[in-house]
């Protein structure tokens, strides 16, 4: 139990002055609490293993019980998972490959960025669910297990009042909706986030880092576990509007949907936003995304391409006969303001948000010339994550989302 109450958390930045000419501002932020040590940084560098030099120059820190990092896809992955391990060592160590990188520095795309974590009442466990070939019995014991290893505390199971889950997997792999719910099935109420890793706007290859490699068809959960204050959240800029069409033919597995209200999707799409279907665009697509209501919530499901076929290509599994609604969006700064604003008030100015931030709300962001303002909230909330091709919020996979957990004090 944490012994002093009412600290304020300190936070010290060091600032170097720049030795190249791909270096920019602080590389480290030092936030110490009565219970917790964040350590935060971010290199710039392009080699990459200059860069993993400097991000662990940053991290490290006594008794690392979890070291994160998120990282562009220009560098060679290769030698960065060599320069990482050597770097870190047998540090507890995981990451993935980005659309753009959230660092101390706010958001920056062809970056290395991370944190560490350092307490003596943190507790952590991580393991690796493979993908190519997802074993839904396997992974219900692999949460089982991880749930087993952090122990009793005070004679208590860990549970959702200590404990959070966040995923890494790849973006790529297309599994998102059946890990998640599996994964949520066996965490007994202990709430979940998560991002499936990104290439920028490639669709290529994504790859999430486990055990000093950069692998590819797997996923990657840890449970954190400690008596500080935390909040599990989500935001999103879109409301939905009173325009509502059924998926009449769609192909879940590979996210596919044929039919709108028995006409082609793309078609029956275009007609309903005023479009002709030649004129649409991920631009259009990220302006006029759909929702689904789940549990008396909406959730935004994103469309991704049209197919030759006149389909249209999901970034979420839909299902046949799901009534779909147009979204319409609303202030992003105000939105992710207030999001903000609410996690303050309940625990107070953050030590570390892990956010997962999704690839069309920073396409979006750039769009509409807001990165520095963005940047800025992220700054001030102490956030470090990436641009996501997805993200998971609990039992659900989420597009067009910010999802997060934020760290308190006491």
């Amino acid at each position: 139990m944490l012994k002093l109450a009412g600290l304020i958390p300190i936070e010290i930045k060091v600032h170097h002055l720049p030795d190249t000419q791909w270096y920019h501002g602080p590389i480290q932020g030092i936030i110490m609490s009565a219970s917790l040590s964040v350590r935060k940084g971010v290199s710039q560098h392009p080699d990459a293993r200059i860069a993993a030099g400097e991000l662990f120059a940053a991290l490290n820190q006594p008794d690392i019980k979890l070291a994160m990092f998120y990282c562009s896809p220009d560098y060679d992955l290769s030698a960065l998972a060599d320069a990482m391990r050597q770097q870190f060592g047998n540090i507890p160590l995981i990451g993935c490959t980005t659309a753009g990188e959230i660092t101390p520095n706010g958001y920056l795309s062809g970056s290395l960025t991370g944190f560490s974590l350092a307490s003596s009442e943190l507790d952590v466990a991580t393991d690796v669910i493979p993908l190519d070939k997802l074993d839904s019995t396997a992974t219900g014991v692999v949460v089982s297990n991880l749930l087993n290893s952090l122990g009793d505390r005070d004679g208590l199971p860990a549970s959702a009042t200590d404990t959070f889950a966040y995923l890494l997997l790849d973006g790529l792999a297309m599994q998102e909706e059946l890990v998640v719910s599996v994964i949520h099935h066996h965490l007994h109420g202990i709430e979940l986030i998560g991002g499936s890793a990104a290439d920028k706007t490639n669709f290529k290859a994504t790859y999430v880092y486990y055990n000093g490699t950069f692998q590819q068809n797997i996923a990657v959960l840890s449970l954190i576990r400690s008596n500080l204050p935390f909040k599990v959240f989500r935001t999103q800029h879109f409301v939905k509007s009173d325009q509502r069409m059924v998926v009449t033919k769609a192909d879940p597995a590979k996210r596919r949907v044929y039919e709108i209200n028995g006409q082609p999707a793309a078609r029956e799409y275009a007609r309903l936003i005023g479009m002709g279907t030649s004129t649409l665009t991920p631009l259009v697509f990220s302006t006029y995304p759909v929702v689904v209501r789940v549990g008396g919530q909406y959730f935004v499901r994103s469309i991704g391409f049209v197919a030759e076929d006149e389909s249209l290509q999901f970034f979420c599994a839909i299902d046949e006969g799901l009534v779909l609604t147009l979204a319409k969006g609303v202030d992003m700064v105000v939105n992710l303001n207030e999001a903000f604003d609410e996690v303050r008030n309940e625990i107070g100015t953050p030590q570390l948000v892990l956010g997962c931030d999704c690839i069309l709300r920073r396409l979006e962001v750039e769009r509409e010339g807001l990165t520095e303002k963005i940047g800025q909230i992220f700054m001030d909330n102490n956030v470090i994550g990436f641009a996501t091709y997805g993200e998971q919020f609990n039992a659900m996979h989420v597009n067009q989302t910010f999802t997060g957990v934020a760290i308190g004090t006491r």
